[in-house]
């Protein structure tokens, strides 16, 4: 088990290497569950995630002949930059191995570190395989994402700073992909004032910790996908399995959709950017699975912002259309001068405003004096996409399912 003084000294150790990141309140978050929000911005960091914190320690722990023959790690993404960014500030050779399907902003940004990047397998573990079979041939020292105990003391230097940072905090909350930073950061808390809460999130479509949990050994799940990449893991670590076990209060799991909403409100509300796996701790405290917040200092880990701009972009079209702020409808009109024009007209009097406008003729439904018009609207909410859809009624259109 990681000691207290283990996370103390590994935070030495890195001190001025990676970034003393902020812990700032959020009175618009605080109002969602009736409590007080913090934030602690590990999106900040230079490669975007925390995972620099316990790749870093790691390094600085190894003897110089093992730093000559290189080091090598798996990871989806952010642990790869951690590793890779500071092997290169140390003088160490890197290699990542990393699944095929990662986002492309995350192995880019490896090799501009200077990185070896190979890309194997579809998932975290295929990758981890393959990182094995290539440490076995040329000798590096393997850096393990998650389950290793000077990786768990670097990312407990967050629990730290929380402590200083909001020293009447209630409840800590964190997403747990393999373990490490909640293993990390509970440690460090809850040796230091047993009565702060610790809540891990997962999602819903790969909770490998609360499986464990449940069996009361360690257990592997069967492969899924979802959109938090960064916490994809169908085992969690032995080691992180006992720090899971002794200090985290409760797990929870949060649905693929309400990650997506999770990012979108923080891109639109809070201004920063998260990755998926990140936003599933607001998506556990504003989505009602953290009981027993009113009232209560809530600091949310925010683990990471290298966010795929694709998948950004899905969540964002996506959110837009649940809130009723864009919307499609398909109008049916009569054929002749200047009924475009008073669909149009009349869009305008409502406020709606058209994203895109599809005149369609030859439908096999309609007859020769008739035309559809397919409709992407930009609207305020779900209130004024009933208005709209009342005020053209009352104009005489026909407004159908799209």
């Amino acid at each position: 088990m990681v000691t207290l003084q283990d996370i103390r000294e590994a935070r030495e150790r890195i001190a001025g290497q990676v970034v003393l990141t902020p812990c700032t309140p959020s009175e618009t978050f605080g109002e969602m569950f009736g409590g007080s929000a913090w934030f602690k911005f590990e999106n900040l960091q230079r490669t975007g995630s925390f995972k620099e914190r316990g790749a870093l320690n790691r390094m600085l722990l190894m003897p110089e002949g093992d730093r000559a023959r290189g080091v090598i790690a798996a990871s989806a993404g952010n642990h790869a930059q951690g590793v890779a960014y500071h092997a290169a500030r140390l003088g160490i050779p890197a290699t990542i191995v990393m699944p095929e399907r990662t986002p492309l902003v995350k192995v880019s940004a490896t090799e501009k570190y200077g990185a070896r990047v190979v890309l194997h397998g579809s998932v975290y573990d295929e990758a981890m395989v393959e990182a094995l079979r290539i440490r076995e041939q040329e000798g590096q020292t393997l850096i393990h994402p998650f389950d290793d105990p000077a990786i768990i003391a670097g990312q407990g230097t967050i629990g730290l700073e929380v402590l200083e940072q909001v020293p009447y905090v209630d409840v800590v909350v964190c997403a747990v992909g393999g373990g490490g930073i909640i293993s990390g950061i509970a440690t460090a808390i809850k040796e230091t004032r047993p009565g702060v809460r610790l809540v891990g999130v997962e999602s819903s479509a790969l909770p490998a910790a609360l499986r464990s949990r449940e069996a009361g050994e360690l257990v592997t799940i069967p492969p899924a996908e979802t959109i938090a990449e960064g916490i994809a893991v169908r085992r969690i670590g032995e080691n992180t399995f006992g720090h899971i076990e002794r200090y985290v209060d409760e797990l929870v799991v949060v649905s693929e959709e309400e990650i997506a909403a999770g990012v979108l409100l923080l891109l639109e509300r809070e201004k920063t950017v998260a990755e998926a796996a990140c936003a599933t701790t607001v998506a556990a405290v504003v989505g009602g699975h953290v009981p027993d917040v009113a009232g209560k200092n809530v600091v949310m880990i925010l683990s990471g912002g290298n966010i795929d701009v694709t998948l950004m972009s899905r969540i964002i079209d996506r959110g837009l259309v649940q809130d009723g702020r864009r919307a499609t409808l398909r109008v049916r009109v009569k054929d002749r001068p200047g009924a475009l024009a008073a669909l149009t007209a009349r869009l305008a009097e409502t406020g709606a405003n058209v994203l895109r406008l599809d005149h369609n003729r030859a439908m096999a439904d309609l007859w020769v004096t008739e035309a559809e018009i397919d409709l992407m609207l930009e609207l305020r909410g779900r209130d004024h996409l009933r208005q709209v859809i009342d005020s053209l009624q009352a104009g005489g259109f026909e407004v159908l399912p799209a």
